[in-house]
Formats: structure tokens, sequence, C-alpha cells
């Protein structure tokens, strides 16, 4: 839209400037916090006089349910409520996107008081009047506002189409910035899920030094403070000289940033005062924007490796990799979590020959000839990667 266009816009809407000015600044602060599209929705159902407003932040896939946030008339004047993205047998539904429609411009008034759309949609919570537009998002396709009022009220007006095209341009840039933080939050989520189930923990820390985000398994490691701990928000080490060695290392990663120098990832041995094996760290600074927390800034992320700590790998996913038994299976992960072979048949409650009878069964269907190189094949294989039942996608 040009300039001129926009200007002749605005001016067919008839809008006070500073309403127009708070509802827009309410719109792109939805882009960061989902939860503000109910206060941008609320917003424009008052400047629509509208007893609903919905809008379909994602829309459903196979892989996602999708989102939609609706605001309306409730028992105690107004609701708001988020909810998984319907798939109602709309008439509005492949319409030209980005171009306003009403009822007026589909079909007679007759014909839609007897769609069944109506009937069962609409009718029950007072809606007759409906204004649609399908807000084109590259990369998230078509996302639906739909503002409706009573059939007590005026039908939308031109003054009504022209304020939803002058708001139009806002709320593509907003859900266009929502959608694409949201994929980068999903990759982060699934990153540092993946880390963990390689047993590898994840710290992120900010331009400060302060810890504001880590995986489950780098806060069991912090929460055992060996080695490493938490003190006033911020990542130490136990001893002295290990937390200088730290630090340093933290802060040259944003100097060697901040200096435009290429990225190195560094690594540091971390000693633990209970005499476990000495924990493993590689210190690496993302620049702005590829961790969600970043927060628009440079982040440093630790990599924590506990030599000591017990492998994640899936009992099912090793079993069918392998194609053993499950007490095999059970000998195989024992084993890769560093027990010797008299350890895993006590722990199993089964005979130390039974035990290294199936270790001779393990080795034939592997095609490795010592302990070692069975941990290892099991380590790098994909098991640790499978995700449990139950445990499901990162968050939202």
């Amino acid at each position: 839209m040009s300039a001129h266009d926009a200007s002749a816009v605005f001016r067919a809407a008839d809008m006070d400037i500073a309403h127009h000015d708070r509802i827009v600044s309410i719109i792109y602060a939805s882009a960061m916090d989902h939860q503000k599209w109910v206060d941008a929705l609320q917003e424009m159902r008052g400047l629509f006089a509208a007893n609903f407003l919905t809008l379909i932040l994602r829309e459903a896939s196979l892989e996602d349910p999708g989102l939609i946030v609706w605001v309306g008339d409730g028992a105690e004047g107004g609701s708001a409520r988020f909810e998984p993205a319907r798939d109602d047998l709309t008439p509005f539904a492949n319409l030209a996107a980005d171009r306003i429609h009403v009822v007026d411009d589909l079909m007679e008034s007759s014909d839609w008081r007897r769609s069944a759309y109506f009937q069962q949609s609409c009718r029950p919570h007072d809606v007759f009047h409906v204004m649609s537009v399908d807000i084109s998002i590259a990369g998230a396709g078509r996302l639906p506002l739909r503002i409706t009022r009573p059939e007590s009220a005026p039908a939308f007006s031109e003054r009504d189409r022209a304020r939803c095209q002058a708001l139009l341009p806002h709320l593509r840039r907003a859900l266009q910035l929502h959608n694409q933080l949201r994929r980068k939050e999903s990759l982060g989520g699934m990153y540092s899920s993946a880390m963990g189930r390689l047993s590898v923990g994840t710290v992120v820390l900010d331009e400060r030094g302060r810890v504001f985000d880590q995986n489950p398994i780098a806060r069991d490691i912090l929460a055992n403070g060996d080695g490493l701990k938490v003190a006033g928000g911020r990542l130490e080490a136990f001893y002295p000289s290990d937390n200088r060695a730290l630090q340093n290392l933290i802060r040259g990663a944003f100097a060697r940033h901040a200096s435009c120098q290429p990225a190195v990832a560094e690594a540091l041995s971390i000693s633990r005062p209970s005499g476990q094996p000495h924990l493993g760290i590689v210190v690496e600074v993302l620049p702005p924007g590829e961790w969600a927390g970043g927060r628009g800034r440079p982040v440093v992320v630790l990599y924590v490796r506990d030599p000591a700590g017990r492998t994640l790998a899936d009992a099912e996913a090793v079993r069918q990799l392998f194609n053993l038994t499950p007490t095999e299976t059970a000998v195989a992960l024992k084993l890769a979590d560093g027990a010797s072979l008299e350890e895993a048949a006590e722990a199993l409650g089964i005979r130390r020959n039974t035990a290294r009878a199936h270790l001779r069964a393990i080795f034939s269907k592997t095609g490795v000839r010592r302990q070692t190189e069975l941990v290892r094949i099991l380590l790098n294989s994909v098991a640790p990667l499978r995700v449990e039942a139950g445990e499901g996608a990162p968050p939202a």
C-alpha cells in the first residue's frame, strides 16, 4: 500500500489518532508476549463495538493443534480464552487473502440464516453480523480474524472496513514476528531437549554473566553443587582457581564477540569436591537471535558433561537397534552406565554366569568383542535421542 493509499484509508476510518496509536502499540507488544493478544483484541472489540473477536495465532497442522485467542461477551461482561484452533466449516474459508469480507459479500441474508454454520456456530452465541479477513503471513499461512456483532446491532459499515484495513498492516507484522519468535523458541527448546537426552547440560548466561536458562541435566548438576553452583544468580566453580578460569573463559567469549573475532568454543575441566571425575565444560557465545532467551543480545552457552552421570539411552531404542532381549538390554545399559559385569548382575538380580551368557549374546548381536567397544557403540548410537512415550515436545 502506498503512502497516499494509506492516508486515504486512515481518513476513511475516521479514527482518533491517539486511539489508533494505542491499539497499534498493544498489537506490537503482542508479538513478544502472546498473552497481550487478549489486550489487543479487547481494544479492537471496543473500536468495532463487537460482541466477539477471534484471531488464529497459529494454524493447526499434524504437529501442532494451532492456537486461537478470542475475547467476547460473557456472564460478567467479558471473557478471554486461548484454545486450539478449530477447523469449522465456515463460509469465510478459502476467500481471497488480505481482503475484508462481510456476510453480504458472500450471500443473501436469507441464505445466511438458513446456513448450517449460522445455525450451529453463530446463532447460539448471538452472532449475526460478521466481518472477516484472512491475514497472509509468510511461512505461517493464513491467520483469520473474525469480528462479530449481534443482530440487534448495526451491520458493519464502510467505515468499519476502513478501520480494519488501517490496522491490517500492523496485525500482519505483529503476527509475522510472533510466529518467527515461536519458531526460534521451538528450535531452542528442541536443541536443549536433545542435549539433555545426550546427558549434556546446557546453561545460558546473559551479558552480565547471570544464569537465565538451563536444561534439566544442568539443573541437576548445579543443584548437587559438586563442582559448579549458582550464587547470586551467577555461575561459579567450587574451587577459586577453577572459578577464576571459568569467569575468564566467559568474559573472553563475550570480548571476542564484541571485537568481531571468529567464534571459538573453548573447553575447561572443573574439579569436584566429591572426588568424582572432573566436569567437562565447553563455552561458546551465540549472536543475538540464535537462542530464544537472548532478548536481542549475545549470550554465552556452557555445555556441561558429567562423566559419572547415568546414560539416558532409551531401553526400547537399544532393544530395537540391536535386536536384544529385555534382559540383554538391561545388562547392556548397566554396562553403559559404568557398572562392571558383576555389578550389573547384582543390580539385576541374576547370576554372574547368566550375566556372562547374556554378554556373549550381546557381543554376537552387536558385532563387538570388548565391553569398552559395546559402551562406545551404545553411546554413539541414536538410542539417547529417542523421545520416551509421554515426554512430548518442548513447550510452546
